[in-house]
């Protein structure tokens, strides 16, 4: 059997309307990043990290390594293109783009359900190859060192996630939304399979003077 965790990166500018804008850390998400390094720094065990090539899971990873280790960067981890999809969805079914956080979170389950089906334009890489990608990454991570710490996204934990237990797009949906930054995710690989182990834990902010820096969008 081969463990793996994954973190979300820490909060990014949740007011970006593009991704170019979004992929930045906010104050906050640097502080969130410091403090699960120093979490882990107390309770040593990884042996790499790895993180997607996007800004904001790489300044995560570089945040958190403060035990220096090897740090490797692979693209398979990076999130799904919601910016991308959210245009397509709103050019080919005419969805507006959500403006404020209760919209965003009516709009991501339209989002998966109209990707799942195809329903988007092909520009936009396809529900199966995401899924493939994320699932060969961590399946790779697994193999090439013994405890890896996957940085990366809410939408390839979310994946991983309903991929491990069965479940549907609208619970993957729900999942989506209940991913705070620099959470803790552990997975077991047994037999080309997926089994999650632990889900989002926070151990670095679980005290009463961090819990209002705990956050989700």
């Amino acid at each position: 059997m081969k463990e793996i965790t994954l973190v979300r990166h820490g909060q990014a500018n949740s007011e970006a309307k593009d991704e170019e804008s979004y992929d930045w850390l906010s104050d906050l998400g640097h502080q969130q990043a410091e403090w699960l390094g120093e979490y882990l720094r107390g309770h040593p065990g990884f042996d790499r990290i790895v993180s997607g090539t996007m800004r904001r899971q790489i300044q995560t990873a570089k945040g958190l390594n403060v035990s220096a280790l090897p740090h490797d960067h692979d693209a398979r981890l990076n999130e799904l293109d919601y910016f991308g999809l959210s245009t397509a969805l709103r050019d080919d079914h005419g969805v507006p783009f959500p403006e404020t956080h209760e919209s965003f979170a009516a709009h991501v389950p339209q989002v998966i359900d109209v990707w799942r089906a195809g329903r988007l334009r092909p520009v936009v890489e396809s529900y199966e190859h995401f899924r493939s990608r994320i699932f060969a990454a961590a399946s790779d991570a697994a193999e090439q060192s013994e405890r890896p710490l996957l940085v990366t996204s809410t939408g390839v934990i979310a994946t991983l996630t309903a991929m491990a237990l069965g479940l549907d797009t609208t619970a993957k949906s729900k999942i989506f939304l209940s991913i705070s930054h620099t959470s803790l995710h552990r997975f077991a690989l047994r037999g080309g399979e997926l089994h999650l182990m632990q889900f989002g834990a926070t151990p670095h902010l679980d005290t009463p003077q961090r819990l209002a820096s705990r956050t989700f969008i």
